[in-house]
């Protein structure tokens, strides 16, 4: 329909009722005359308009050109004056628009149509090429990464997301790759050998430490109820046990369960050790050898961090030989009977001489944020930012093998793209939404969540106006809990700081997708902590209502064996159309989902 014809629709539905044409021209004609003899006034005028009547009496046609139109006004301008002549004109236009708003929503696609725009064969694509051996595995700072990075920012640009700032659609991460070159530990003049007796990450500077004496620190907890803190640990070496005491029912003294308290976990030892002044810490590893074996990668594999001012406090895990010269031989399983029976912390000063020395390989370098940006349709809503982000990044090739990534996160990268897309659809189909999205495809989470990190404290969008983060990782495999339905998803974090944000995502859930949300890691006890471990923490930290999306870890998590053919495309598909519902809502939504629960994160302080 064509603007010509919709104008002269839109007079006649002015004009005339749907039966005009059956009334007789005398009796308009009549109504007409009734109508400017009682009252030439813009309220007359307008009850005339709105009863239909012409001034010439007659039913109007509305397939007459324009010369017929130009004709009417003049009658009306002769009859009514002028300034009613713009009245009418002005109510033809309010008409107009109507109708013209009415034909283009009739023509609009449904939100549910425009959630069918993801499907699995263009998400099977991105997958295969983010999961190809060309890229390597996508490691932050290798070819592969930058690769991957220039795929999703092509993607943004081709469907219409112009580059964020200053022609790009990249955030730089200032890293530091340190390589541990050699290290040392002598004790009272025993020389000991790195890997062999001992092992540590290249995680902080190089340093010689020499000290007089090594204080025994119990397990290095501090809490209300366990401290093992009791005495000046300033400028001491300090040897503690990896984990927390247990009780003869088998419960942790500290926790009061089966769960280790928080404040057992070694970074937490490491930052409350560097607050009360320690130099470093030695780790007592009762299980050293098979500790070894399990984060060898991490020893010989180049650290990665972002450049910082401070470094972490240095670290070192010990052995049986090296615990012996420490505190005697056969003296660990006596000390730890002592702290279980007495339920008390345990602590003594050693006085013999140690050495700790580390080299260091340190090289600096870029990751790489890619961020796509679709603004909102409101004048004043749009201000409001909802995050969507996935890491794209993977652990790169280790020993000779390519560590393809594909569940982690090929999915959720891929997930990320379609969604966008589903979003630059709408708007360029005329189907608004109201605030504006940031697709936040990050980088080196593989390394600390430090893409997401470094984000939060330089955003490229106010904090203050992210209403919400949905954060997707691992969405195409199923778990040993659901080993025969694909029907699933786990949410995480849904309900830890916003009511409204859980109740939203259930109700897209349910309008839309009709997925099984599963809660089981939603639980603050859970012993893998996986709300800890994505992208969405830094946002939860900041205080922003955050969703992770997971399907569960498997036998191939990072392994070189998480390869395309093991996903299964319609969980990838139908889960990223549910975080897609979920942001169509909370971006349409009347208010932001409030923040009514306190964060109160266990593991805030690392």
């Amino acid at each position: 329909m064509n603007k010509k014809t919709i104008l002269l629709t839109t007079i006649s539905l002015v004009f005339f009722l749907i039966n005009a044409e059956s009334i007789n021209q005398k009796k308009y004609l009549q109504n007409f005359n009734n109508t400017i003899n009682v009252d030439k006034s813009s309220t007359a005028i307008l009850t005339a308009i709105k009863n239909n009547i012409l001034p010439n009496g007659k039913t109007y046609n509305p397939s007459l050109e324009g010369e017929d139109l130009k004709r009417d006004f003049q009658l009306f301008k002769k009859a009514y004056g002028n300034e009613n002549l713009k009245i009418l004109k002005k109510n033809i236009q309010i008409q107009h628009d109507f109708i013209e708003e009415k034909i283009r929503l009739a023509n609009l696609p449904t939100v549910n149509e425009i959630g069918f725009q993801i499907n699995k064969k263009t998400l099977k694509k991105h997958i295969e090429i983010l999961a190809s051996d060309s890229l390597e595995g996508r490691e932050v700072g290798q070819p592969g990464e930058l690769l991957a990075a220039d795929y999703i920012s092509n993607h943004f640009k081709n469907i219409g997301i112009p580059p964020y700032k200053d022609s790009t659609y990249y955030q730089k991460i200032p890293l530091e790759q340190r390589v541990i070159e050699s290290a040392n530990i002598k004790i009272n003049g025993n020389k000991y050998d790195f890997k062999k007796d001992f092992y540590t990450y290249p995680n902080f500077n190089q340093i010689q430490i020499k000290s007089k004496n090594i204080l025994f620190l119990g397990y290095g907890i501090e809490t209300k109820n366990y401290n093992d803190y009791n005495i000046d640990v300033e400028g001491k070496v300090v040897a503690i046990f990896s984990g927390e005491p247990k009780d003869d029912q088998g419960n942790y003294l500290v926790s009061g369960g089966k769960e280790k308290c928080p404040e057992s976990h070694w970074k937490f030892k490491l930052n409350i050790a560097k607050e009360k002044g320690v130099k470093a810490v030695l780790f007592i590893n009762e299980n050293y050898e098979s500790n070894y074996e399990k984060t060898e990668h991490k020893i010989d594999h180049p650290g990665v961090s972002l450049v910082q001012k401070e470094e972490p406090i240095p670290f070192f895990y010990i052995n049986e030989k090296i615990t012996n010269n420490i505190l005697g031989k056969n003296k660990v399983e006596k000390i730890k009977k002592k702290i279980k029976s007495k339920k008390t912390p345990h602590n003594k000063l050693i006085n013999k001489n140690i050495f700790l020395e580390t080299q260091n390989k340190d090289t600096f370098f870029s990751g790489n944020n890619v961020l796509g940006f679709i603004e909102g349709a409101d004048p004043k809503l749009k201000n409001e930012i909802i995050v969507i982000t996935a890491h794209y990044d993977h652990i790169g090739v280790i020993d000779g093998l390519i560590h393809n990534g594909a569940d982690d996160n090929a999915t959720g990268t891929a997930a990320l793209l379609e969604i966008a897309s589903a979003f630059q659809f709408a708007k360029k189909s005329g189907q608004n939404f109201k605030r504006s999205i940031l697709f936040f495809p990050n980088s080196a989470e593989e390394k600390g969540l430090l893409g997401s990190y470094y984000y939060v404290e330089n955003p490229e969008f106010p904090l203050e106006n992210t209403i919400a983060c949905l954060n997707v990782d691992m969405i195409g495999r199923m778990d040993e809990f659901h080993p025969n339905d694909s029907n699933y998803v786990y949410l995480i974090g849904s309900n830890k700081l916003s009511t409204d944000l859980h109740n939203i995502s259930n109700y897209a859930n349910k309008k839309y997708v009709n997925m099984d949300l599963d809660y089981t890691f939603n639980d603050p006890n859970d012993p893998n902590r996986f709300y800890y471990r994505s992208d969405h923490y830094n946002f939860a930290k900041k205080n922003i209502p955050s969703i992770f999306y997971f399907s569960g870890v498997h036998e191939d998590y990072h392994k070189h064996t998480d390869t395309t053919e093991k996903l299964v495309y319609e969980k990838v598909e139908k889960t990223a159309r549910l975080i897609f519902h979920t942001a169509w809502e909370l971006s349409n939504a009347e208010n932001k989902p409030q923040v009514d629960k306190e964060n109160d994160f266990k593991l805030n302080r690392y």
